[in-house]
């Protein structure tokens, strides 16, 4: 099947009992077995260790994202935290983007870091410098490709390669293009990771997460991390997340051209200092964006005239735009990184990678784009 049809069927057939064309939700803690010696003779016996209705969910999206299997996690940074647990020892060593989500930084420096595991934050946009990062205890590569939230790109299939030189696992965070625009493991990632919270559900009902691995032998490594830490999503949250797996090629199609239409007004509005959209041709990495995605997806971000107050001042009056964390819904949504989702950042490191104090992230909804130009220009204009 291809994307759109495997996006609906893959991984769910009619209940047999009953013919439901959706799966069940199994809201049960406990199941029951035949005999001692039948012992998981139907899969399953208690939902921590799996449920019937989240690994529906895990086997659609091992198929959307052509991996071997998939592990289903309560939250995206539990995702990630399972990741780095499974793939890395006391004295080893591992490279991060530096630019990623702040929760990702967090882990890796206040809680990581105690258990003597080494980071290393370096500009995977150049793969000489990731290369150079390279130490002999290097056991794991996480990219986070766009970057959250400064969008840069990173080329996954050098990476990759560097990775598979070295003898270490490289880890794609794909959760900004979904499977839909950009196929990591395809590229030659070992594991593409997903906040399922964003595009997957693309309604704000959900918090999840979701690592495809490319092998079997490393799902088992995920899927005993899971077990044992007991990250588990719930059968209510991966029911959700399948209904809204059915429209992601839908909506992304949609966002998408809404965030195109909109960054190209804010590159031509006088009272906007810069603006970054893997789909402008302005962008430094555009051709790169082009050659290993099908899609820019519908994140941006955007710099006022007159700084940080003036950003705020944007943000705290604009309409139809909510002011809020979380990206990728159906509802537009204006954040402020510095203050929100990157607050766990130091502010050293943020302004080093090019966070700085005056960025507005923009998550593109589904909302008429003549609506949200209006908004953003009548917000600019009492700026």
């Amino acid at each position: 099947m291809r994307f759109s049809s495997k996006q609906i069927h893959a991984g769910v057939t009619p209940d047999p009992t009953t013919g439901a064309i959706l799966t069940p939700i199994y809201q049960s803690t406990t199941f029951v077995q035949d005999s001692v010696d039948s012992y998981l003779g139907k899969g399953y016996s208690y939902s921590r260790s799996g449920n019937p209705t989240v690994r529906a969910l895990e086997l659609k999206l091992a198929q959307l994202e052509n991996g071997a299997d998939a592990t289903c996690f309560t939250t995206g940074i539990a995702a990630i935290t399972n990741t780095m647990l499974a793939f890395l020892n006391a004295g080893e060593h591992a490279i991060v983007s530096d630019v990623a989500y702040g929760g990702t930084y967090r882990f890796c420096t206040q809680v990581l870091n105690r258990f003597n595991v080494d980071f290393t934050f370096a500009d995977t946009s150049k793969p000489d410098d990731v290369k150079e990062a390279v130490r002999d205890n290097t056991k794991l590569i996480l990219t986070e490709t766009p970057a959250n939230p400064t969008m840069k790109c990173s080329d996954i299939a050098a990476i990759s390669e560097i990775a598979k030189a070295a003898g270490c696992v490289h880890v794609v965070d794909n959760t900004f293009l979904t499977p839909y625009f950009q196929q990591a493991l395809d590229l030659g990632a070992d594991l593409s990771l997903h906040s399922t919270t964003k595009y997957f559900d693309g309604h704000n009902a959900t918090v999840g997460g979701a690592v495809i691995a490319r092998t079997a032998e490393l799902d088992e490594r995920l899927r005993f991390h899971q077990n044992s830490t007991g990250s588990i999503m719930s059968p209510q949250v991966a029911w959700l997340t399948m209904q809204g797996c059915k429209t992601l090629s839908v909506r992304m199609d949609h966002q998408s051209a809404n965030a195109m239409a909109i960054a190209r007004y804010l590159e031509n509005h006088p009272k906007v200092k810069q603006v970054a959209y893997p789909g402008l041709e302005s962008f430094a990495q555009h051709e790169l964006a082009k050659s290993q995605a099908s899609g820019f997806g519908a994140m941006m971000w955007f710099e006022v005239e007159g700084g940080l107050d003036a950003g705020k001042r944007l943000m705290d009056s604009i309409e139809l735009w909510s002011l809020a964390e979380n990206l990728g819904s159906v509802e537009s949504l204006i954040t402020h990184p510095v203050t929100m989702t990157h607050a766990a950042v130091d502010k050293a490191e943020r302004e080093r990678v090019g966070i700085i104090d005056g960025l507005v992230r923009l998550s593109v909804g589904l909302e008429d784009k003549e609506d949200l130009i209006e908004a953003l220009g009548k917000a600019l204009e009492n700026v």
